[in-house]
This record gives C-alpha cells, structure tokens and sequence, in this order.
C-alpha cells in the first residue's frame, strides 16, 4: 500500500512544507501519492508532479475548496484514505486543522509532529518542549501523520513526472462556512521557510526599538522577522512573528536571537536551526546553551554596529 501526502498551498503555489512532508512519506512507503485539493488548482498539481519520488497527483478542484476548511477537505480525503496505509500533512496550521477530523472519522489514532519515521508503524515526536522524545507504535490499518518540517530535509522539487488524476469531489456537508482571513503582507520571506531569521526578544524594551534595531538587520540580510512569546505579549509585534512552541517552529540556516532569554518555550521553536548566533547581556542566559556563536554585549550597542558591518 501507499502513502498520501496532502498538499499544503494557496490555491495558486505549492508551499515548501510539502516536500519535508513527501520526504517523511518516502519513509513511510515506496510509493508516494499527493492529493491537491483546492479551486483551480492546475497549476499547484502540475509543480507537485514533477515533484522526485512522487507516484500519482490526486487532483480535486470545486469551488468550495477555495479556502480548504477542514470539513469539506476532510471529506475528500475520506474518499480516498482506504486506498493507504499512511495519510501525511505537515503540522502546520492547516495540517493539525484536519487531520484530527480525519483520524476521528476513521477511529484511529493520529501521530502528531512527529521528527522521525523509525518503521512504518513506529515515530518518533518531541514531547514536554522538545525536552523529551516520545516513540511511538499503532497497530492501526491507516496511519494519520502530521509531520514536523524541520525534522526532514525536503526532496528535490524537480526530476520526477507522477500522472495527475482528476477525481469528482465529494459534495459539500455545508456545516462550515469561510468568513473571512486578516493577513499581514510582507515582501521579507515567509517565517517558516526562511533561510536567515532575525529574532526580537523582550530585552528590546519596546515595538519602536524593536522597528529600529531588528527589522534592519533582517533587510541586510534578506532575512525573516520572528520574536519571542514574551515580545509578542508584550505587543512588540503581532503573533505571527512567535518562534516557539506556541508559535511557528523553523530551523532556517541561520538564527540570530537578540534580546532573548532562551525560555524552554522557545528553545523548542529554533535549537534545530543550522546555526545559531545570541547577542544577550546576560552570560548566563539559557539561549547560550544551543548557541554556535554567543555575544554577551549591550544589544543596543552591538545590533547597530553589526547591521553596519553588513555591506
């Protein structure tokens, strides 16, 4: 039997998650299927069948779709789910929208974030903050899965030529209905796919420093912006910047940590980053532990010199 990965997109572009989750269903099974479930989606399934390692697109495209709430999506997924053994979703914000739907529906247990595939029936998930790792085993006929990103490196988006297969949607339940999205447009690149990631902690002391030391370091570097959940309650920046185990978890290239403590909280959200840099005044700050490179010094001081330094 297969594996189906369920496509994360905007209707219009494939997002990056999709790969790290296709390479955790390579692990799963040889056989790799990709449902894209969407309206007008053509052109999402035709990027997602070149895709390396991908068998077969699933494609399903009805208006209703649009915005992929978890009820009618889970329907379609429902409709196919007995033909694998795994389903996969990347455990973004849509992922753990639907598949706890679709583990109900079929009286299964779901592996949630997990980081590693140890057998096709046994994974492993980061728990109490990262600080433990749970593994975990289900007899189940299908395994519901949401993967980790960060966990997997993402196959090769190009090589491969999987069939597309247009399939009739299953009808709208109508028991949910879209009322609206409120999205903050940025040119910087999106959090979660970030190569370089400039946070902002509470050390900043407010959102103006914050504006005036973080944002144009991360312009010097083509980087993204993130903060800690301390900064963010303390509405320095709006929640969609949280680096955390409540917020977004990434792991870009680069993470530089300025005016963060370190809190357990946020350690969970970027210690898998490739390397990171901490600017804090304090030696004994937590964040130094999974620090590369470690700067005790006045942020206010070394954030400016450093954003110079920068041709």
């Amino acid at each position: 039997m297969a594996a189906l990965v369920i496509a994360e997109h905007d209707n219009r572009a494939l997002k990056g998650a999709t790969l790290n989750t296709i390479a955790a269903a390579t692990q799963c099974s040889p056989e790799v299927d990709v449902l894209v479930a969407g309206s007008g989606v053509d052109a999402v399934a035709q990027v997602a069948s070149q895709i390396a390692g991908v068998r077969k697109v699933i494609q399903i495209d009805v208006p209703y779709l649009v915005d992929q709430l978890a009820e009618p999506l889970a329907a379609q997924i429902l409709s196919i789910a007995k033909n694998y053994t795994h389903l996969l979703a990347p455990a973004t914000a849509n992922g753990k929208n639907v598949m706890p739907r679709v583990a109900a529906k079929l009286d299964v247990a779901q592996f949630s974030d997990i980081t590693k595939v140890v057998s096709q029936d046994t994974f492993e998930r980061p728990i109490y903050a990262g600080n433990a790792i749970a593994t975990v085993q289900s007899n189940d006929p299908i395994k519901v899965i949401t993967v980790r990103t960060t966990g997997f490196d993402p196959v090769t988006s190009t090589g491969g030529s999987a069939v597309i297969e247009k399939l009739t949607a299953q009808a709208d339940s109508g028991k949910s209905t879209f009322v609206g999205r409120e999205l903050n447009q940025s040119d910087r690149p999106e959090l979660t796919s970030a190569r370089i990631i400039v946070s902002g902690g509470r050390g900043l002391g407010s959102s103006e420093k914050y504006q005036e030391l973080i944002a144009p370091l991360a312009d010097k570097l083509g980087a993204a912006l993130g903060a800690s959940r301390a900064a963010v309650d303390a509405g320095y920046v709006p929640n969609d910047y949280q680096v955390g185990q409540t917020g977004k978890i990434v792991a870009p290239d680069l993470y530089i940590a300025v005016g963060i403590s370190g809190a357990i909280q946020h350690l969970a959200g970027m210690k898998d980053s490739k390397v990171i840099v901490a600017i804090n005044k304090d030696p004994d700050a937590p964040i130094f532990s999974v620090a590369d490179y470690g700067l005790v010094a006045d942020l206010f001081t070394a954030v400016p010199e450093l954003t110079k330094a920068i041709s």
